[in-house]
């Protein structure tokens, strides 16, 4: 008996067909490269129990294909990243009097490219071509790249069922910032959390209470000093589990370790964090909700220093500018790159859907002066949020530039401590120094300021082509 009698076509290999007669447990690559070179191809239908060339069927009693099942998709579980969707059915037949099956697997191309296969640890990217799968070239690797390019992890479906009872940590969230109310089913499934079979989206997997795979992994670390390179590491923590619970890991970090002070505003005093708690969640949730996803092995770093805590997630804006750094929050257009975590988080009523998230880190910042205001940067594989610890009197030091100690400067100024820090490294304009403290490039800075550190022996005065340079003097400082 032949496959045409069963499904009713002439099938034969070709570039959307593939026919084994069992799973070869020695050398499960060879069939394996098959199905990702469906996916990351036009798709293809792999047959299991039917001979290969001749379309003889084989088949399994009922246990035997229910096993190699299983098998299957424990292999492409374990070795495919992302999993492709595919549809696997039992074809009957009957021989002989006797019930038989062969398993048919529908492989769609993939939406996410490229399909690899990883097999001891050394990843593979296959293509599918006229009967055969071969090694990806280099063009079809950034094919698939730029065509997979706009899809979003977190709404692809998965092959887990939505159980209620396993979400007892979202709704919990969501009754805590919504007054008690209680998150329905129906709420759920209209935002994509699982689909009209029950079926979750990836996103929706990480919200459930026994995730604990690394999609969600946070390092938290706390530095004694302005930096990681030279300075000692007081305490280090590791996170990971699902995203409520990282969420609570990452606040309670900051908040158990932060100083606390008293401030004179007017004739009253009043107390003050080092972060506001409202600038710490928004810069937290955005770090959550605007996370790739895809990056595997990657994870959110909460780094917290002497002047500053600096919020880091994996993959840069979504199809957003990559502007380096910006003290203009508002300016910020960075489209949603999880448009399901966004919107269970919108619902949790802890983020906004306009997107305000980083206007309200700017007016809780409000009241403060030039040297604590907060600042975010962006670059392809990254977006980092940077919050000034209130508390620390001296402000933010300019990223790169470094800690000096050095005995007062008679006459100084309250920008003395910035400038040398600032001339350090190379020599500067004065107009580089004046953008750098953001006061004007004004007679009172070149002469008063600038002249006297001059005069103190601190800053070194050299004649350029267009303009003087100043440099610290090295031998009137010292690295802190």
């Amino acid at each position: 008996m032949y496959l045409e009698e069963v499904t009713g076509v002439i099938n034969i290999e070709d570039i959307h067909f593939e026919a084994k007669a069992k799973l070869n447990r020695e050398d499960f690559v060879g069939w394996l490269k098959t199905v990702a070179g469906f996916a990351n191809a036009d798709g293809g239908e792999f047959f299991i129990g039917v001979e290969d060339k001749t379309n003889k069927l084989i088949g399994f009693d009922r246990s035997e294909a229910d096993k190699e099942r299983n098998y299957f998709n424990s292999i492409v579980n374990e070795h495919l990243t992302p999993r492709p969707k595919m549809d696997i059915l039992f074809l009957r037949y009957m021989i002989n009097g006797s019930e038989r099956f062969v398993i048919r697997v529908i492989i769609p191309e993939s939406s996410v490219k490229p399909v690899v296969l990883k097999f001891k640890g050394i990843p593979s990217i296959f293509m599918r071509r006229e009967g055969f799968t071969n090694g990806a070239t280099y063009e079809e690797i950034i094919e698939m790249s730029i065509k997979s390019k706009k899809t979003q992890y977190d709404v692809l479906p998965s092959d887990v069922k939505y159980k209620r009872e396993n979400f007892t940590e979202l709704r919990e969230f969501y009754a805590e910032h919504n007054n008690g109310k209680e998150l329905t089913d129906k709420a759920l499934q209209s935002m994509g959390f699982f689909d009209e079979n029950g079926f979750l989206s990836n996103g929706a997997l990480l919200f459930s209470d026994d995730y604990q795979e690394g999609k969600t992994e946070v390092v938290c670390s706390l530095f004694s000093g302005f930096n990681k390179g030279s300075e000692r590491i007081i305490s280090i923590n590791r996170y990971k589990g699902n995203i409520i619970r990282v969420i609570k890991a990452m606040m309670e970090f900051v908040s158990l370790r932060m100083n606390h002070s008293l401030r004179k505003i007017g004739v009253s005093r009043i107390n003050e964090d080092s972060y506001p708690q409202r600038a710490l969640f928004e810069a937290v949730i955005n770090a959550v909700a605007h996370r790739d996803y895809f990056l595997d092995g990657t994870q959110i770093q909460v780094d917290m220093f002497r002047d500053r805590v600096e919020i880091t997630s994996p993959g840069g804006f979504y199809r957003g500018e990559q502007f380096g750094k910006t003290y203009d929050l508002s300016s910020i257009i960075s489209k949603q790159r999880n448009n399901l975590i966004t919107s269970v988080l919108v619902g949790c009523n802890v983020m906004e859907a306009a997107g305000t998230g980083f206007d309200k880190i700017s007016e809780e910042y409000r009241n403060s002066d030039f040297d604590h205001r907060p600042f975010i940067s962006s670059a392809s594989d990254h977006f980092k949020m940077v919050l000034p610890d209130l508390t620390y009197e001296e402000g933010l030091h300019e990223p790169g530039s470094p800690y000096l100690a050095f005995p007062p400067v008679p006459n100084g100024s309250e920008h003395d401590s910035k400038i040398l820090s600032f001339c350090y490294p190379r020599a500067r304009q004065a107009r580089e120094i004046a953008e750098h403290l953001g006061i004007a490039d004004s007679d009172y800075l070149r002469k008063q300021i600038l002249e006297n550190l001059v005069e103190q022996g601190y800053l070194e005065k050299d004649r350029g082509r267009r303009a003087y340079y100043f440099k610290t003097s090295r031998a009137s400082v010292s690295l802190a």
